[in-house]
């Protein structure tokens, strides 16, 4: 099983019915895929998305872990925002879904 396909696969059990974000939500993998949230949805698909999140899986692997804060990934630059103003009205929902999957 690839990386990948590990992580959509915690990710959609992380979200079960709804994640409970009330958008969608699109991690854009750097050239390793992508991972698709909208409600109790989740897929590899490159759809549109209300929030785009451009971080290598390396690094959204350590943020699922609590090894990489979200805040630093973003200020070195390791973590691109489509929408700063919603991802930060979804920081507390997303915190809410990374903790159900580590």
């Amino acid at each position: 099983m690839s990386q990948l396909q590990e992580i959509t696969d915690r990710v959609k059990a992380a979200v079960g019915d709804d994640s409970g974000l009330g958008k969608s939500l699109k991690f854009d993998l750097k050239g390793d895929g992508f991972i698709h949230i909208d409600g109790g949805t989740v897929t590899n698909e490159d759809a549109p998305a209300d929030l785009t999140m451009t971080i290598s899986l390396a690094d959204l692997i350590e943020m699922g872990q609590g090894k990489l804060d979200a805040t630093m990934a973003f200020m070195s630059g390791r973590l691109k925002l489509s929408d700063m103003g919603l991802a930060m009205s979804l920081q507390p929902k997303m915190g809410a879904l990374f903790a159900k999957m580590a």
